[in-house]
C-alpha cells in the first residue's frame, strides 16, 4: 500500500496525560494507525522518559524519540486550577484519553472519571497502574520489574540452581499493559459506535503478564504444582530449549510434539531414539530430561550454527538462531519484512526505529514523526484549536500553567 492508504484511526482524537511507559505506548500505537495524540506534559521538565535511556542531540533519549513518535507535545501543569480548566477544555474534543497516575490522582485534580464523563458523556478513559484502581494494594507504587515480579514470570526466570532474574527486557510488563491498553481503547471505541457509551478500561501492571503464564494458575489449582526455574528449559517439553554451537553461538529448538521429534532424530541420524522402550512419547522424554539434552546438546555442540540450522530446517524440525541486536540488523528476514525502519529527523540525522506493528493489507498504519520537543506544539493546540490569545499563552507561561 502507498502512503495514500486510509489510515484506521484517522480523526480519532487521544489525550496523553500519562508518563513513562505503559500508557504512552498505548497512546503510541493508536498513533501509528492515525489517531491524533496530544502528548501533555509538565511545563519545564517533561515525561521523564525523555532522559531514560541514552541522551541525543535533542537533549532527548532514544527512547523518547521512539515511543513518544507521532505525537504532538504541549504542555500543562495539572495540578493547577487554570491547567485543570485547560485540560477538560481539550477533553471536550477528545475521543480516548489515557492515563497512568497512582489511583486517585486524577480525582484529587478534579479530573477523575466521573468529572471528565460529566464533561464528555461518551468519553473512553484507559487507565493503567501497578496494581489496578482498586484492592488492598492499589495505592502501591510499581514500575514494570515489580510486575515481573509480583506477576510470578521473575520467579520463573533463572537457571535451576541460581536467583530468580529479570526476564530479558526490564519494560517487558509496560509494553504489554500498554498493548493491552490499546486492546481495551478498541474495544471500548467499537462499544461506543454501537451503544453510544464512554467508559474507562482499568489495567493493572501485572495483569498482562500473569495472562501470559499459560497453565501455571490451573496446574495448581488442580494439583498443586508449584513450577519452578528451569532456565532455558520448559517444564513440560523435551527437547525445547537452547543449545550451544560449535562455533560459540546458540540455537533455540523447539520439538513441542512426538512427530518433531522424530524429524530431529532422522536429521540426527539417530532413529534409535524414537523406539517405543526410549524416546518416542513425550511422557519418555520428560522423564529423561538430563540424557535427552545432554544428546541433543553433544549433536548441536559439534556443528556450527550455520551447519546445524541447515540440517534442521532441511529436516523440518523447528530451530531458531539466539540473535543479538546485531544479527537482527544483518538478518534477511528482518530486511524482508521490513522491521528496521530507517527514518531521518532533521534534529538527529538518520536512527532506525522497530516499524509498526501489525501490518494491515488495506489500511497499513506508518510513521510519520519521532517523539516531539517538548511544547512544540503549544501555539497549534492552545492557539489554533483552542482560541487562546497570545497574551493569555504568555500569563500562563510565566504563571507555569503551561
Amino acid at each position: 500500500m502507498t502512503n495514500e492508504s486510509p489510515l484506521p484511526l484517522q480523526g480519532v482524537r487521544v489525550l496523553d496525560v500519562a508518563t513513562m511507559l505503559a500508557a504512552p505506548f498505548c497512546a503510541s500505537i493508536l498513533g501509528d494507525f492515525g489517531a491524533e495524540v496530544i502528548k501533555v506534559e509538565m511545563p519545564g521538565s517533561g515525561d521523564p522518559f525523555r532522559k531514560f535511556g541514552t541522551i541525543t542531540e535533542t537533549g532527548s533519549s532514544l527512547n523518547w524519540l521512539n515511543d513518544g513518535r507521532n505525537k504532538k507535545s504541549i504542555t500543562l501543569d495539572l495540578r493547577k486550577p487554570q491547567g485543570v480548566e485547560i485540560l477538560q477544555r481539550l477533553v471536550v474534543d477528545c475521543d480516548i484519553m489515557v492515563e497512568n497516575f497512582r489511583p486517585g490522582t486524577l480525582e484529587r485534580w478534579g479530573l477523575g472519571f466521573a468529572a471528565l464523563k460529566a464533561i464528555k458523556d461518551d468519553l473512553i478513559l484507559i487507565r493503567i497502574s501497578a496494581y489496578g484502581q482498586d484492592g488492598p494494594y492499589r495505592d502501591r507504587p510499581g514500575f514494570a520489574r515489580i510486575a515481573h515480579a509480583f506477576s510470578g514470570l521473575a520467579y520463573l526466570a533463572g537457571e535451576t540452581d541460581g536467583p530468580p532474574v529479570t526476564p530479558g527486557s526490564t519494560s517487558l510488563a509496560d509494553y504489554i499493559s500498554g498493548l493491552y491498553g490499546a486492546l481495551g481503547a478498541l474495544l471500548a471505541y467499537t462499544a461506543r459506535a454501537r451503544f453510544g457509551i464512554g467508559q474507562f478500561v482499568d489495567i493493572a501492571l501485572y495483569e498482562g503478564i500473569f495472562r501470559m503464564l499459560d497453565e501455571l494458575a490451573p496446574a495448581y489449582a488442580k494439583s498443586g504444582f508449584v513450577r519452578e526455574r528451569m532456565g532455558p528449559d520448559t517444564v513440560n517439553v523435551v527437547p525445547h530449549s537452547h543449545y550451544a554451537t560449535r562455533d560459540g553461538k546458540w540455537v533455540a529448538l523447539a520439538c513441542s510434539t512426538d512427530k518433531m521429534f522424530e524429524r530431529l532424530a532422522a536429521v540426527m541420524e539417530r532413529p534409535e531414539l524414537v523406539v517405543p522402550d526410549r524416546f518416542a512419547t513425550m511422557a519418555q522424554r520428560v522423564a529423561a530430561r538430563d540424557e535427552v539434552n545432554r544428546l541433543v546438546a553433544d549433536w548441536i555442540g559439534g556443528l556450527s550454527r550455520d551447519q546445524v540450522m541447515q540440517r534442521c530446517l532441511l529436516g523440518e524440525v523447528p530451530i531458531g538462531s539466539l540473535n543479538s541486536i546485531a544479527d537482527i540488523f544483518e538478518d534477511e528476514q528482518f530486511k524482508a519484512r521490513g522491521n528496521l525502519l530507517k527514518v531521518h529527523d532533521p534534529r538527529v540525522g538518520e536512527i532506525v526505529i522497530p516499524n509498526v506493528v501489525p501490518r494491515l493489507s488495506a489500511t497499513p498504519g506508518r510513521f510519520a514523526t519521532l517523539g516531539p520537543d517538548l511544547g512544540q506544539h503549544n501555539d497549534e493546540i492552545y492557539r489554533e484549536r483552542l482560541g487562546y490569545s497570545a497574551e493569555e499563552l504568555e500569563r500562563w507561561r510565566e504563571d507555569g500553567v503551561i
